[in-house]
């Protein structure tokens, strides 16, 4: 596999659980377990578990000739169920006879998946857990810093920069909430032999399944899901909305760096975001790397919803559609969570710049506030002809605001100059800002109490 970008787009410790040795080592663990459950309920002699948990070692296969045999077999549990029971007839051919009894391949690569799955979902609700700390923080220390508010791209009213990231907040928590709510849904036992029924394993089948269950910390099903995909489809699609999410935060962080707007910045470090011809430059790498995993994360869920039609118990390419589909979701949103990590937690603040770019319209952006009061006084229709004629005279003369109302009759008679000063304040018009930042903020700490 080309590892070049692996650094920059997935975490780690994710592909370490989706790299060849995790893969196989979950279907292992599969077998493993289903010896174990087996023994428990009197199927196989107690004395062949030992030397089939021995045998389920990563470590002890090659990878290559598993991927060479796999091009001929169809699937990945047949050449690594055969080169299990190899190794095990050169130590303990009566271990041999139990191996992968009454089990099918399918069983052995979905619940071996869910095993990896299981693992992912730590690493992803630890980060998401982090990265909602963070911008709680974030979001209290600026709680009250303005900043103009921005709608079809242009400056709307002000907002506070504490309430925009209470919106990323927002989003991580919702998302976490969501992971909590599939889980009983997701992490399931497959078990259900070659199409469904588990009747090659007769009336022990069920005590069988249980066992199994228990042994591998999973939830038994109502029933085996061979070819009912909703679960992993699920799981793909709460991932799909937090790397939309993520992509959200970053394209916000990439607008703010603009020359343009300068307000926001993701932290620096030597090296970081320059460019090969300009030494001026200050890219937003990190940022790139969540508007890269938004960008193609649905496409990949795309695939998982249309391999969901599935063909009666078993599939034929649906289901090899998902093998590297989910995990290299689940890859790309460890990336992006690293990501998001290190540019929430060191973010660069320019709140003077910020407030030189609400006046960059000379007050415009607050015509609403005088216009909001003035309708109380003479009229909604009235107050708003009147600021449009103000807003355009300060335009056509190049004028603050201020000084045009100022200087305006119909404005004067019915607001004092302290009140004009107050409206023409951006601090004085924030709204609920604070507010929202306190629920957002609230809400966090509920779901990490």
């Amino acid at each position: 596999m080309n590892q070049l970008f692996d650094a920059y787009f997935t975490a780690r410790d994710m592909r370490e659980v989706f790299c060849d040795h995790g893969r196989v080592q979950a279907m292992l663990d599969f077998e493993a377990a289903l010896a174990r459950a087996e023994a428990r309920v009197g199927l196989i002699p107690q004395s062949v578990v030992v030397p089939i948990e021995a045998a389920c070692r990563a470590e002890h296969y090659d990878f290559v000739a598993l991927g060479d045999a796999i091009a001929t077999a169809g699937n990945s549990a047949i050449p690594l169920v055969k080169a299990l029971g190899k190794r095990l007839a050169a130590t303990d051919a009566d271990a041999e006879r139990y191996v992968h009894l009454g089990a099918t391949s399918q069983d052995v690569m979905d619940t071996g998946l869910v095993l990896q799955i299981r693992q992912a979902l730590v690493l992803i609700e630890q980060d998401l857990a982090q990265l909602g700390e963070i911008l709680a923080t974030q979001a209290l220390r600026y709680v009250a810093t303005p900043l103009a508010g921005r709608t079809w791209l242009q400056h709307a009213t002000p907002v506070t920069l504490g309430m925009k990231i209470a919106g990323w907040l927002g989003a991580v928590t919702r998302s976490r909430q969501r992971l909590q709510q599939l889980k009983p849904r997701l992490l399931v036992l497959q078990f259900g032999g070659a199409s469904g029924t588990l009747a090659a394993l007769g009336d022990r089948a069920m005590p069988i399944a249980e066992a199994l269950a228990e042994e591998l910390q999973l939830t038994l099903p109502d029933q085996p899901w061979h070819t009912q995909r909703d679960r992993l489809v699920e799981f793909g699609a709460v991932l799909g909305l937090i790397a939309g999410s993520l992509g959200k935060l970053g394209r916000d962080i990439s607008l703010l760096m603009q020359t343009e707007a300068g307000e926001v910045f993701e932290p620096s470090a030597p090296g970081k975001g320059g460019s090969s011809t300009m030494p001026h430059k200050r890219n937003p790498v990190g940022a790139a790397v969540l508007i890269g995993a938004a960008t193609r994360v649905p496409g990949l869920l795309s695939t998982l919803f249309s391999a969901m039609p599935q063909e009666h118990e078993r599939s034929l390419g649906l289901w090899h559609a998902e093998w590297e589909t989910l995990p290299e979701i689940c890859c790309l949103v460890s990336g992006a969570l690293q990501q998001a990590l290190l540019v929430a937690d060191g973010l660069e603040v320019d709140a003077e710049r910020m407030a030189r770019n609400l006046d960059l319209t000379q007050g415009l952006v607050l015509a609403e506030a005088v216009s909001i009061v003035l309708a109380q006084r003479v009229g909604r229709d009235t107050a708003h002809h009147l600021l449009e004629q103000c807003c355009k005279r300060a335009v056509a003369e190049r004028r603050h605001l201020r000084a045009v109302l100022g200087e305006e009759p119909k404005v004067i008679a019915e607001l004092s100059v302290a009140e004009l000063d107050q409206l023409l304040d951006p601090a004085h018009y924030l709204g609920q800002a604070h507010t929202w930042v306190d629920r957002a903020v609230a809400e966090h700490s509920a779901m990490t109490a």
